[in-house]
Formats: C-alpha cells, structure tokens, sequence
C-alpha cells in the first residue's frame, strides 16, 4: 500500500505527459510554456500557432496532449474542428480546450468534438494545470463556474436559445439516421467518405445539444425537424 504523504517536486514522475500548445497567441504560448517548465510531469514539446501548422505538429511530436484555443485566427477551420480531426485519427490523444467566450454552443461543440475538458482561458494558472493533469479520455470536464454561467445563459426572458438551423445536408444525414441507417451505409448512399459523413454526424450533435446519436434523433424529433421516412438518399 502506498504511503500518503508531500510529494518530493525534485523526483521526476515515472510518466511525463508531452503536451503540444495551439494558440494563435504567441505570448500566451509562450508563458504556458515557461510555466511548464516547473512542472515534473507535463513536458511542452511544442507550440502551433494555426490549424495547418498545428497538423505538422501533432504528427512530428506525436503528443500525449494538446492544450487547443478555439479561435485560431482567421482561417476557415477553428480549435473545435481540429479537435475533432484529431480524436478521430488519434484516439488515445487527449485534448484540453481553452476558450476566451464561452458560450453553450462552445460547450457542445467541445463535448462532441472529443475533447477532455472545457476550460475559460483567463483561469488561473494552477487550474489550467489541473485541468491538465486530470484529462481522460472519454470523460468531459467543465470548470464548475464556467458550467453554471453555460448552462444558464438564457435570453432576457429566460427562454433557452432555439437551435439552429439545419443545413439541407444535414437535414438530409438527420433524417436517414432517424431511419436506423449506419454511418458507413449514409456515406455510401451520399457519395461521401465516411470521415466527412462523421464530421456531419458530429455538427449535428453539436447543433442539437446532444451526445449521441439516438439523442439527437429525439430532440430533432421533438421540435419537427424530421421529414416523412424515405430509403432513398
């Protein structure tokens, strides 16, 4: 049985975690990185400022983790895709998301995209740390403050927004999923790779508030967003 007792900071951990920064803020990046610097067991192998050098990054350093802003600058792609992107590719790689306007879109975006944790960039140091130190994979953390502001962010008259709306493909995914049809099988029938008909999958989700499939289904159930069955794309 382990004994219980201050943790020694000149022993180094058996396992250090080598984390990959990406942020569009190199002054950001860089602190987090010296603060990194202190710690015996989160190692920063590198910083990627936008989502195409972050791509190389992730593929030279092969990290165990990615502390990833979302907003990268002004490119087409933000933190949230690329997240997802690499989940998908990757599916032992934990990624801690850091947004500087959180908002109830954000926290399901984050949720279906695959990340760990949500966490509000102008936290403390010490946060950010645990929140790295605490990711897993399959688990979703969102500090309890920034939960509480998510959650309750209703309009002046208390109402919660409405989702928005469906773009004719998605619509399109929805419906055929409502049906009992695969992935692989939409993908098919739509002509599309089954990595692209995922990524509808996953807007979806994000759309609609949900973390499954199934849950997806009966919201858009609920608020009439599903046509007359049709087994034909």
């Amino acid at each position: 049985m382990p004994r219980l007792g201050l943790v020694d900071p000149t022993v180094v951990p058996a396992t250090c975690a080598r984390l990959l920064i990406v942020d569009d803020h190199r002054t950001f990046t860089e602190l987090v990185c010296l603060a990194l610097e202190a710690e015996t067991d989160l190692e920063c192998v590198g910083a990627a400022h936008d989502v195409q050098e972050a791509r190389a990054e992730v593929a030279r350093h092969e990290p165990d983790l990615v502390l990833m802003d979302v907003d990268l600058g002004d490119g087409d792609e933000d933190g949230l895709q690329l997240t997802s992107e690499l989940t998908a590719r990757r599916p032992s790689l934990r990624v801690v998301v850091l947004t500087a306007h959180g908002d109830l879109g954000v926290m399901q975006r984050a949720a279906s995209s695959g990340a760990c944790a949500l966490l509000p960039k102008g936290g403390s140091l010490g946060d950010l740390l645990g929140g790295l130190r605490t990711a897993r994979r399959g688990a979703f953390f969102v500090p309890a403050d920034l939960l509480r502001s998510l959650v309750f962010e209703q309009d002046g008259r208390g109402r919660s927004p409405r989702h928005p709306a469906l773009t004719p493909r998605e619509a399109l995914v929805l419906q055929l999923l409502s049906e009992g049809r695969h992935v692989t099988e939409i993908a098919r029938d739509l002509d599309l790779s089954v990595h692209t008909c995922r990524g509808y999958v996953k807007t979806l989700l994000a759309k609609l508030g949900a973390h499954s499939q199934l849950e997806a289904v009966a919201i858009a159930g609920r608020h009439g967003l599903l046509g007359a069955p049709t087994r034909s794309p």
